[in-house]
């Protein structure tokens, strides 16, 4: 008799990814969010391709629990911070964010840089693949948000950029 468990899928085995994209398909979903144990995948379409995501979920990025049933849903206009002006350019996926192709190699960006949206602005490292992400707006860097090697979520503000 095999090995139940050896012969189990994992969540990141290729085949589990091709069947779930294929089901993602077949049946309209946006959005796959998968965890097992410590491992989790997330798979979500955005314009054409569905784009893959997974890392190990940690207790420090879990969400936050929600707010009691009298607390408002959201703060008074006037107790809002003050949002900062200019463009974000947002992680595309969760991973590890790195500001150089490699500990040698100069930052792909800096404060001042000039962008484009084709520039190269940094790395997001998941699943042990660098995945390269474009700034996506054309302007300055007015801030570097994220910190070298901190993990980031999908949607996370990497970068702020001044349109002017």
């Amino acid at each position: 008799m095999a090995d139940d468990k050896r012969d189990a899928p994992r969540p990141f085995d290729v085949k589990t990814v091709e069947y779930l994209l294929k089901l993602m398909s077949e049946h309209e979903l946006s959005e796959i969010d998968l965890k097992e144990a410590d491992q989790r995948i997330r798979l979500r379409k955005g314009g054409d391709a569905p784009v893959m995501v997974a890392a190990p979920v940690h207790a420090a990025h879990a969400p936050a629990p929600a707010p009691a049933a009298h607390a408002p849903a959201s703060p008074p206009p006037h107790a809002a911070p003050a949002a900062k002006k200019g463009l974000e350019i947002k992680s595309e996926l969760i991973g590890t964010f790195y500001t150089r192709p490699a500990p040698d190699k100069p930052e792909f960006v800096k404060v001042g840089s000039r962008v484009t949206p084709d520039t190269t602005v940094c790395i997001v490292m998941a699943m042990k693949v660098n995945n390269e992400i474009k700034a996506g707006v054309s302007g300055t860097v007015t801030e570097v948000v994220a910190k070298n090697e901190d993990f980031v979520d999908f949607n996370t503000v990497l970068f702020r950029v001044d349109p002017g």
